[in-house]
């Protein structure tokens, strides 16, 4: 799906498509854009949008190649970055995470989406019915609203792992967890390293603003970004922190519970063991082949055995309670 807003002073409109070429006849080179790629994964469609807007052809693999994940240095097109916005759905144990990627021209703002993101259709809408104002402004403070709307976004994020932990934490601690417990921690560690890139790459950005050759924000949206966001990205960066940290220990204290746990069988076999030790030596002994055995020929030799083995188990039994080996 292909979303095309343009604006001016005086103008503003919008319109959608599935197709390149509409979107691209509506385009009117005195008027800023912005252009949303949702699930378009038109490979010649896209070519056709990075040629109408002069990029450089090898931004089509770099927004086709997920792995590509940050500010592109190499700036003398466009402002180009991948990003991964992690989202508080789960899957398979996993928080899900959002691919995609932003280009920031002269006039022109296009965000390819790989999935969804709804944090900007809100954004969108708002700007539609004017509860924002950006016709004063030009394409860079939509960036700017973009990073912010997905920094607000991070805070119901970290909220909804709290909770998740909270759940988590119950369970380590009452030692009822086992080692799905500990496979639910992990993959949830795992899944939430793309935030770090995340707030990697808007430091980068924030860095880089401050270079006198950055050619790509003006000084007003710079101030903005300074402003407001850069105590935010510095807040969200330690809460994230504090989060990972949360998980590690998790991880550690139900890892010492499943150890814990393991020991405790082991001991218990060990004992089982160590009551049929003699009980394994008597009968191996009367086991023996030897014609001379006197206790044979006793009437009373069967019971007498019996007696002893069960006298063997009751008090390495007795006695392993008492030293609260069970």
């Amino acid at each position: 799906m292909l979303t095309l807003l343009t604006f001016s002073q005086n103008h503003l409109e919008l319109f959608s498509s599935k197709d390149v070429e509409p979107i691209l006849k509506k385009i009117d080179g005195s008027q800023n854009i912005w252009l949303r790629c949702i699930h378009f994964r038109d490979r010649t469609g896209t070519a056709k949008i990075i040629n109408h807007f002069q990029l450089d052809p090898s931004r089509i693999d770099m927004i086709f190649n997920h792995s590509l994940t940050g500010i592109d240095e190499d700036m003398e097109d466009c402002l180009f970055d991948g990003y991964e916005i992690l989202t508080h759905q789960l899957k398979n144990r996993e928080f899900q995470v959002a691919r995609g990627s932003i280009v920031l021209g002269r006039n022109f703002i296009i965000t390819f989406e790989v999935t969804e993101i709804k944090v900007l259709t809100i954004l969108l809408n708002n700007i539609q019915k004017q509860n924002i104002d950006i016709q004063s402004w030009g394409v860079d403070y939509i960036l700017y609203l973009i990073f912010k709307d997905i920094l607000n976004n991070y805070h119901s994020v970290f909220d909804h792992i709290s909770r998740q932990l909270d759940d988590l934490e119950d369970e380590v601690l009452a030692n009822s967890g086992d080692e799905t417990t500990y496979h639910k921690i992990a993959a949830m560690r795992q899944s939430t390293r793309s935030g770090r890139r995340n707030f990697q790459n808007l430091k980068s950005l924030l860095a880089m603003m401050n270079y006198e050759d950055f050619q790509w924000i003006t000084l007003p949206v710079k101030t903005l970004f300074n402003q407001e966001l850069v105590y935010q990205i510095d807040h969200l960066w330690q809460e994230y922190q504090a989060l990972r940290a949360w998980m590690s220990e998790l991880m550690e204290i139900q890892r010492d519970n499943i150890a814990s746990k393991t020991s405790e069988r082991i001991n218990r076999l060990t004992i089982l063991s160590t009551v049929f030790l003699p009980i394994t030596f008597i009968t191996g002994f009367y086991g023996m082949n030897f014609k001379y055995m006197p206790e044979l020929e006793q009437p009373w030799s069967y019971p007498v055995v019996i007696s002893v083995i069960l006298l063997i188990v009751c008090s390495s039994i007795a006695f392993a309670k008492q030293q609260r080996w069970l």
